[in-house]
C-alpha cells in the first residue's frame, strides 16, 4: 500500500526556545533564510508524500501565512526585477496543505488522533518538525521503503549515548538485519538503569491506520497527556512494529544549540555564504 499523506505536528509551545517562541512559532525560526518547517515539508515532498496535513493551533497563523500567497509582495518583487527572490517566495505556496487545529495541548498522541478524519483508513507518515535530518535520500523515504517490505509501522531510531536515553523514547530491539530491528517495547524517557537499549526514537514514523484505535484506548501518561510512544508500545500487542536506524545528519532545532548548529551547517554548504562564513570562523581562532 502506498504512503501518500504526511502529518506534521506543529502545535507545541516551543518552551526550549523561549522567549523567541512566544512571538514566533518555533517552526518558523530561520535556518539561514528559510524557516524550519519549510525543510520538513521539502523532505515530505521529496519522498513522494503529496498530501500534507499540518497540526497547528490558533496562535501559529505565521505558518499558514508562509505557505499562502502574498500577492502584494510578489508584485513588488516582480516590478523590481528580483526574479530569484520572487521564485523563493512563491515556491512554498505551491504546496497544498490541510490545517487541523489542536484546541487543547494534550500530547503528541492527541495531535495525531485529531487528524483521523483527514487521514482516513490508510498508512501515513508522521513528522516531529524539531528534527531536521539531512541526507540525499529523505529520512522518511527510507522508512517508507521499509514499510513497503513489511506493511507495518516503522519508527526512525538512532543510537545515543547511554546517559542521554532520559531525553527520548527508547526501544527494546530485536535485531533483524543491518539497521533494521523488530520492536519488542517502547519506553518514554526511561531512567538510564531501566532503558532497554540506547536506540532512541526520533521524529519520523510511518504508521498504519490501526494507530487511531490504539490511541483511543491509550490512557494519559506523563504530564496527563497522551503520548505516541505509549501508543506504539500498545500497538505491538496487535501487530509487528519495526525500527530503522536511518542514514542522515540530525539536528534538534527545538534547542538553541541545535538550531544554531543546523544554521551553520546549511550556511557552510551554500556557494553564496560558505566561503565568507568559513573565513569568519577561522578568524575567531577557535582551534
Amino acid at each position: 500500500m502506498n504512503v501518500r499523506k504526511a502529518v506534521i505536528l506543529a502545535a507545541g509551545y516551543g518552551t526550549r526556545l523561549l522567549p523567541a517562541s512566544k512571538a514566533v512559532p518555533k517552526e518558523m525560526l530561520p535556518l539561514v533564510d528559510r524557516p524550519v518547517i519549510d525543510y520538513i515539508v521539502e523532505e515530505a515532498l521529496a519522498a513522494g508524500l503529496d498530501q500534507i496535513i499540518m497540526v497547528t493551533n490558533a496562535s501559529k497563523t505565521a505558518i499558514e501565512g508562509y505557505f499562502d500567497r502574498d500577492f502584494e509582495l510578489e508584485s513588488v518583487l516582480e516590478s523590481g526585477q528580483k526574479q530569484a527572490l520572487l521564485a523563493a517566495v512563491k515556491k512554498p505556496t505551491e504546496v497544498s496543505i490541510v490545517y487541523v487545529h489542536q484546541k487543547e495541548r494534550l500530547g503528541n498522541g492527541h495531535a495525531v488522533t485529531i487528524t483521523r478524519d483527514v487521514v482516513g483508513d490508510e498508512p501515513f507518515a508522521v513528522f516531529f518538525p524539531d528534527d531536521i535530518i539531512l541526507h540525499d535520500v529523505p529520512a522518511i523515504g527510507q522508512l517508507i521503503d521499509v514499510f513497503q517490505r513489511f506493511g507495518h509501522t516503522v519508527l526512525a531510531v538512532q543510537q545515543v549515548p547511554r546517559e542521554d536515553v532520559v531525553q527520548y523514547g527508547v526501544i527494546d530491539p530485536r535485531a533483524l538485519e543491518a539497521r533494521l530491528h523488530e520492536v519488542r517495547g517502547v519506553v518514554e524517557k526511561p531512567p538510564v538503569d531501566e532503558a532497554p537499549s540506547n536506540l532512541a526514537t526520533v521524529g519520523r514514523f510511518v504508521v498504519t491506520p490501526e494507530i487511531f484505535d490504539v490511541l483511543a484506548e491509550t490512557p494519559p501518561g506523563r504530564s496527563g497527556e497522551i503520548w505516541l510512544m505509549d501508543a506504539f508500545d500498545r500497538l505491538i500487542a496487535r501487530q509487528p512494529v519495526y525500527a530503522y536506524e536511518y542514514e542522515g545528519l540530525r539536528f534538534d532545532t527545538g534547542r538553541p544549540l541545535g538550531l544554531l548548529q543546523a544554521s551553520l551547517h546549511l550556511a557552510l554548504q551554500r556557494e553564496d555564504l560558505g566561503q565568507e562564513l568559513r573565513a569568519y570562523l577561522h578568524s575567531l581562532k577557535l582551534v
